[in-house]
């Protein structure tokens, strides 16, 4: 059987070789083979050792953040026993004419910039008298030079008011624009006036201001709570907070009497003392509320806590 790895003379022609030279020649082929696939090979895994470091580098490189013009802003205020959320973004003046220009009168606005301002509410509310089921709704509004329409939509995750679709508004109420003193340059929505019951949505910017009414309820929740906590066996019972509810919402007078006498028992304090004091004056009893409002001031006195002084002194003189 010939060689196959013969190889030829100076003058071309192919020379023979016996098995022992043939042998000789293909263990040289294989070892140039294998030299030079192992060189192919190291070139391609410094290649790609290459390109994964290039990667890993990149994927290193911190990212760029630029500051937004309209940075984003969320407001989170509780008002009784319900939470409100909104997030919404914050756009400048900018010695611009605002609205009637820049947010032109009777067309919707997302209320803010860049994606429609969200509301949300833990507890169903009364916005501008209307009732609200809890849930999130995107906070759109219509200016008006004399009136502007505030709507609360079903979808309240949207990009701008693009796709604004009227049929998704869950309400629409019709508010009075307030002009104030002086030029707000960064627009802001504030919770202000919080009382137990009720605050105002204001939506503040340049000279304007839109004020809306939302009340919450929670009395009918919270004394079901208190009635049950009270009828059962819990030895550490909320006895004074139960008590001054009572009487901060005109409730049974009994009950607040039993439960504020139980909260004096277990901590002579000026202000359960105080408090004990203005539900036996509410009751018609003021030689008993005149002897709490002296003892309250006595220990208000020691504890140097003047405020508690001053309305013991109110109290007392009321009695007198």
């Amino acid at each position: 059987m010939p060689c196959p790895f013969s190889f030829g003379n100076a003058d071309g022609r192919i020379r023979d070789v016996n098995d022992d030279a043939c042998a000789e020649l293909v263990g040289k082929k294989l070892l140039t083979d294998n030299k030079m696939n192992f060189k192919n090979f190291s070139l391609i895994l410094a290649s790609g050792l290459s390109l994964m470091a290039a990667s890993a580098a990149l994927a290193e490189t911190p990212k760029i953040e630029f500051p937004a013009p309209s940075p984003a802003c969320t407001l989170k205020q509780r008002v009784g026993l319900t939470d409100i959320e909104i997030n919404y973004s914050r756009p400048d003046v900018k010695g611009r004419t605002i609205f009637g220009d820049v947010v032109p009168f009777d067309k919707v606005w997302r209320t803010g910039a860049n994606k429609a301002t969200k509301i949300v509410f833990s507890t169903p509310v009364k916005f501008a008298g209307s009732d609200v089921p809890a849930g999130s709704y995107a906070l759109f509004t219509i200016p008006g030079k004399d009136e502007w329409t505030v709507i609360l939509n079903k979808v309240s995750d949207q990009s701008g008011a693009y796709k604004y679709d009227e049929k998704q508004d869950a309400l629409r109420v019709k508010v009075k624009p307030i002009e104030i003193g002086r030029s707000v340059e960064t627009f802001v929505i504030n919770i202000d006036d919080i009382q137990p019951t009720s605050s105002e949505l204001d939506i503040v910017w340049d000279k304007t201001k839109v004020p809306v009414k939302i009340e919450v309820s929670y009395k009918d929740k919270l004394v079901s709570q208190i009635e049950a906590e009270m009828a059962s066996d819990d030895k550490d019972k909320p006895y004074f907070q139960a008590a001054a509810f009572y009487y901060e919402n005109d409730l049974d007078m009994k009950k607040a009497k039993a439960w504020i006498d139980a909260a004096v028992k277990e901590k002579d304090l000026y202000y359960i003392v105080h408090t004990q004091a203005k539900i036996l004056a509410k009751m018609g009893d003021k030689a008993g509320a005149l002897a709490a409002a002296k003892h309250s001031l006595e220990l208000a006195t020691k504890g140097n806590d003047y405020a508690f002084e001053r309305m013991n002194n109110e109290l007392i003189k009321s009695l007198m």
